[in-house]
């Protein structure tokens, strides 16, 4: 969500001496325009709006048709036998696109491809790479602002705000920020004492090889970040993206192909999972490898990598976000309705497959019956619906395996003489993958359903007598192998300064009296630890340099004319 502002003032790369006196200098100055940034507002949508019109005009094109999405290789495009179609999750017998997986041959190809391009990419000055970036993200903003919501509501059955927060606005401040990182990296170089004699530099490279971009179905902008922040850094990408996402990440590829990125530097290769993952993990050209999905998949891929060690020309970079089972924590001291309003939102906003939505929740006797109460109350206003409906407040699960994921951790619910659901608990999947925003009450901390993660509609509450908030407290950092987000809710200082300690290391993104999702790129930069990933915290500004392999160079103007050290005369 990034607007650039820009100013004719040049940082570039700053030098340490007057060209006057040195004279060849092998490492050329580089400039770049300064700009600074801002989140890209979020348009409202309201009833008659113009952007309204828009994307209803968008979503009754797209709806219309099925979009051929080939396989793209650098300058070719590949169709091969596997035929695949995306479909809508809210009426799964329309068909949205018609796609193909790549063969082991393809993925190989694109391999060869990719690292034959490095190299010449890598040669693109930054400040070039840079206009390319922003032009797409104006691209983004503008012509095909609706183009992007539309493919993400139809595809990923997002909501109208969801879709907008993410395809457009979310998208925009990746590509956007991303760049405004890279710029202000650039800054830096090393002291040079006596640059007149001796001038050390800062260089900047991509990855030697390619890096492979697995991304997921759930946010249409990290697709976007997988696979072209490499890239903006010098590196190459074969970009894998998720079956249920395929036509707004194919959209993504295009804007940025019209904005200037070269074939061959980010290629497009749906293909089965194993049959990336075995022929990536297997080229000895694998420079890294940028991930967001489930913890088994990541798992295997860096058992994967391990296994294969000594054929790689460089040790792979491993990036990866995997989810987590996020928690609120209620304290007796907390604002009710806060709670309560946050909670609905986080654990029900787009089914709860957001990565960071609340799944478990902590709440004191004291409080109970008036959280209780508002749950249930709000809960009973939800909508569950086709996106087009636009009084939707959320629509259906992605497909037919996470509807039946969901449904068996319901169906536990039910069975389990822990627990017991107090609101929801219904799912149909006739039409569309409806499942509907289920709260469960359980005797039972460690019960799996607060343990797992489910990435689902399905929120389990525990409730814990007042006199035990510090047992409890330290039960939320130990119940579960993840550490993604989690908040806490509390008016008493004192008590947020000592959970703020106390669950130091169970969440990547905290929050303290807000709901554990909704993080913005440049202002909560995002990821967690433990098995939630490596933490490598995307939209933050040291993302970009996980995909560069800075070069320390050191060059001196004067002869050296002694080989001794002045302590060695007698």
């Amino acid at each position: 969500m990034m607007i650039a502002c820009r100013q004719t003032v040049f940082v570039g790369i700053r030098r340490m001496f007057h060209r006057s006196s040195v004279m060849g200098v092998v490492m050329k100055e580089e400039k770049l325009d300064d700009f600074n940034v801002k989140n890209e507002p979020v348009l409202g949508y309201l009833p008659g709006s113009k952007e309204r019109k828009e994307l209803e005009a968008a979503l009754e094109e797209m709806s219309s048709k099925v979009e051929d999405v080939p396989i793209i290789i650098g300058e070719k495009e590949y169709r091969t036998k596997e035929v695949k179609h995306q479909v809508m999750p809210h009426d799964h017998k329309k068909q949205l696109a018609k796609f193909y997986w790549a063969t082991p041959d393809l993925v190989e190809k694109a391999i060869c491809v990719a690292v034959e391009t490095q190299p010449k990419w890598d040669a693109v000055p930054m400040a070039e790479r840079i206009k390319i970036w922003m032009r797409a993200a104006d691209l983004m903003a503008g012509k095909y602002r609706m183009q992007l919501n539309a493919a993400t509501m139809l595809g990923q059955a997002k909501t109208i705000i969801q879709a907008e927060i993410d395809s457009a606005a979310e998208l925009i401040d990746f590509i956007r920020l991303n760049a405004y990182f890279a710029k202000e990296v650039m800054k830096y170089q090393p002291i040079s004492e006596d640059p007149k004699t001796t001038l050390n530099l800062m260089r900047y490279r991509g990855l030697d090889g390619f890096v492979a971009a697995v991304s997921p179905f759930n946010f249409t902008a990290i697709g976007g970040n997988l696979a072209y922040t490499p890239a903006l850094m010098g590196s190459v990408t074969l970009w894998k993206p998720s079956d249920t996402a395929l036509l707004s990440n194919y959209l993504i590829w295009k804007i940025m192909t019209e904005a200037g990125v070269p074939p061959g530097v980010v290629n497009f290769v749906p293909t089965d999972g194993p049959v990336f993952g075995d022929t990536i993990t297997a080229s000895p050209h694998l420079a890294g490898i940028n991930f967001t999905g489930s913890v088994p998949t990541f798992n295997r891929l860096w058992g994967q990598v391990g296994k294969n060690i000594n054929k790689y020309r460089n040790f792979p970079r491993l990036i990866g976000e995997c989810g987590g089972k996020n928690y609120h924590f209620v304290h007796p001291s907390a604002n009710v309705e806060s709670v309560v309003n946050g909670t609905i939102r986080s654990a029900f906003e787009f089914c709860g497959q957001k990565c960071s939505a609340c799944s478990r929740m902590y709440v004191p006797e004291s409080l109970w019956p008036k959280i209780k109460n508002g749950l249930i109350e709000i809960r009973e206003k939800l909508k569950v619906a086709d996106v087009k409906e636009f009084d939707a407040f959320t629509s259906a699960v992605i497909d037919d395996k996470a509807f039946n994921r969901i449904k068996g951790y319901i169906d536990h619910a039910k069975s389990s003489d822990n627990l017991e659901i107090i609101a929801g608990g219904k799912y149909d999947d006739s039409k569309g993958y409806f499942i509907q925003p289920t709260i469960v009450q359980t005797k039972d901390p460690l019960d799996k359903i607060m343990t797992e993660e489910i990435f689902g509609p399905v929120l389990t509450i525990y409730v814990y007598k007042d006199k035990d908030v510090e047992n409890t407290l330290k039960l939320v950092d130990s119940s579960t192998s993840f550490a993604l987000t989690g908040a806490v809710f509390a008016e008493d200082k004192s008590f947020l300064e000592h959970a703020f300690e106390v669950l130091k290391n169970s969440a990547g993104n905290f929050y303290i009296n807000d709901k554990s999702t909704g993080s913005v790129v440049g202002q909560q930069p995002f990821g967690g630890a433990r098995m939630s990933g490596t933490n490598d915290k995307a939209g933050g500004p040291h993302y970009v340099l996980r995909w560069a392999s800075p070069q320390s160079v050191k060059e001196t103007f004067v002869p050296l004319k002694e080989w001794k050290y002045p302590y060695m005369s007698k």
